[in-house]
């Protein structure tokens, strides 16, 4: 990740403790709130091997169809026209048959041909992760930490974001001020950056930032249980919206959780969209931001845009 290279595998743990112990943890967290942590021989500053791809073919299967997932959209208006929610990251996956042992080929093939700023591979025996993703979840220097979220999303010959993509970002920007608050000393929370438009392989999106200082002596524990799952990809009031999730989604797992390192009292951790998982198929996880104001036809084609560019990479037919 960002040039960090890990090599040689020396422990894995399931215990957010061990990030404690001041030393270099690749991190992987789902979703549903597991840990995952992978400590190690070798870490030095250097590229990525470069491995050979062979793409995929056939069709990738949707989770839900076109149908379904317009349904869901629908379901999740009715539950804001009822007040139990405002907004929902609604997802689907997206999986096809692979006889590639690793994904380190597809890593190289996003490295070229799908830069993004927080692009990651995660090798463990437990898990195998490709990802390009362009969110950032959390960057902390010291006792300052600071979050990304992207909501927003438009082709690159858009000329200006929508109100609805617009009060989305807003929504969730007020989800992440109340989520570091939790964590940070009172009166430190701030948004330096709201509703910036950033470039990124054919698409448009709408980010901002929010920063804050930390509280002394948090443990690593108790900063990733307060801010998880990213609220991005969860939606507002958080708590409603990953009850929604849970009744209409299959399980997510790695996808929408988090994926990066920590080290000490520094940490770079992505929000694990834009992913491949490997496991007995190669699956890919493309979501779109709920709120009343959606259009479903609308936000099925979101997710066809977030997956186009990256399955065009792994090879198959979307």
């Amino acid at each position: 990740m960002n040039g960090r290279l890990a090599t040689g595998l020396t422990q894995v743990s399931r215990d957010p403790a061990v990030l404690d112990d001041g030393g270099f943890w690749a991190v992987s967290t789902t979703f549903e709130g597991e840990f995952l942590a992978a400590q190690f021989e070798h870490v030095e500053s250097a590229d990525f091997p470069k491995s050979e791809w062979k793409k995929a073919s056939g069709h990738w299967i949707s989770s839900q169809s076109h149908d379904d997932y317009q349904s869901y959209v629908r379901r999740i208006q009715d539950l804001i026209a009822q007040g139990w929610v405002y907004q929902v990251n609604a997802c689907r996956e997206l999986s096809i048959e692979t006889d590639s042992e690793n994904l380190r080929g597809l890593f190289s093939e996003i490295i070229a041909n799908n830069p993004a700023p927080w692009a990651s591979y995660l090798e463990l025996p437990e898990i195998q992760i490709a990802s390009a993703s362009p969110e950032l979840f959390l960057k902390r220097s010291g006792g300052q930490v600071r979050t990304s979220p992207i909501k927003g999303t438009a082709p690159l010959d858009t000329s200006d974001f929508g109100v609805k993509d617009q009060a989305e970002n807003v929504m969730i920007v007020d989800l992440m001020r109340n989520d570091l608050g939790q964590i940070c000393k009172s009166g430190t929370v701030s948004v330096p950056r709201l509703l910036a438009t950033e470039i990124h392989p054919g698409l448009l999106h709408l980010v901002s930032d929010i920063e804050g200082e930390l509280k002394e002596d948090l443990s690593w524990s108790e900063i990733i249980s307060a801010l998880s799952p990213p609220g991005s990809i969860s939606g507002a009031p958080k708590s409603s919206a990953v009850k929604v999730i849970k009744e209409n989604e299959e399980r997510r797992g790695a996808y929408c959780g988090a994926l990066g390192w920590v080290q000490g009292d520094q940490c770079e951790l992505s929000v694990a969209i834009r992913i491949f998982i490997k496991d007995d198929k190669l699956r890919f996880g493309t979501g779109a931001g709920i709120t009343w104001g959606s259009d479903p036809e609308k936000e099925w084609e979101e997710t066809q845009l977030k997956a186009r560019r990256l399955i065009s990479i792994a090879g198959g037919q979307l």
